[in-house]
């Protein structure tokens, strides 16, 4: 197992092996997420204070949990770009980073339109909101720097840099509702002393979790596949740019 994980790292083994398994796991994902907002919408029960207003929840929380996720994927690329020197970890961080800057997109306006009715403005700025915000606009930067440099190992060491500074930023947002005094509640799923929340509720928030989680991965792996034969293409552009350049001195 850990050899077949190993020669994952070879761009053209990765390209065959992901062009296998991505189908699958496209569907999986459709039918996981589709699944999961229909039980939310039709089966989950209006809340007794927010009424069908709580149904945003299945939305908003996934794509919360998926923006800090991808961040921390994003992490572990730079690691491995800076630290390890995996050929695959910049391709990673590249592909991760329009996903988790959509997913942050997601919660924010999710997070607005739930805020409106229950507490009368669509933005305060406490805690996790605002580091949420502040979350958004380091993905920002971070796809406006890819852009920004056209060598690829050189815009890959930039990016890794700027991620890791990052970091601490993830951090505020698990913890701002403990810290400062938010509109936010804390947490209802993940608890030492088990969730708080109704299983007519639960179920189905985390069957959405699931299905979001598999549709990220599945574009995170699509996106890699692109990246892969961008740089590919890009390769054996420059190869027959500089036979040709070659060709053109010699004659």
């Amino acid at each position: 197992m850990i050899k077949w994980i190993a020669s994952q790292a070879n761009p053209s083994q990765f390209l065959k092996t992901t062009g296998i398994l991505l189908p699958y796991l496209a569907v999986l994902s459709a039918v996981v997420t589709l699944g999961g907002l229909s039980w939310a919408w039709f089966g989950a029960p209006p809340d007794y204070q927010q009424g069908e207003t709580i149904k945003i929840m299945f939305l908003h929380v996934p794509s919360s949990w998926l923006c800090m996720f991808f961040y921390m994927i994003m992490t572990f690329s730079a690691l491995g770009t800076l630290v390890w020197r995996h050929p695959l970890a910049d391709v990673s961080q590249k592909a991760a980073a329009p996903i988790g800057a959509s997913f942050t997109v997601i919660s924010l306006v999710t997070g607005s339109l739930w805020g409106r009715p229950m507490w009368g403005t669509y933005w305060q700025w406490d805690g996790r909101m605002t580091s949420v915000l502040i979350l958004f606009l380091i993905y920002c930067g971070i796809l406006a720097l890819w852009r920004a440099i056209e060598d690829p190992n050189r815009a890959a060491r930039a990016v890794s840099v700027l991620t890791l500074i990052g970091v601490p930023n993830i951090v505020i947002i698990k913890f701002s509702v403990e810290w400062w005094n938010t509109l936010h509640q804390g947490s209802s799923v993940f608890r030492m002393d088990g969730p708080t929340m109704h299983s007519s509720m639960l179920y189905p928030l985390l069957v959405c979790a699931i299905g979001f989680t598999l549709l990220g991965v599945t574009l995170h792996i699509a996106g890699m596949r692109a990246e892969i034969l961008r740089r590919k293409v890009r390769t054996l552009t420059i190869l027959e740019a500089e036979r040709l350049d070659a060709a053109g001195a010699t004659s």
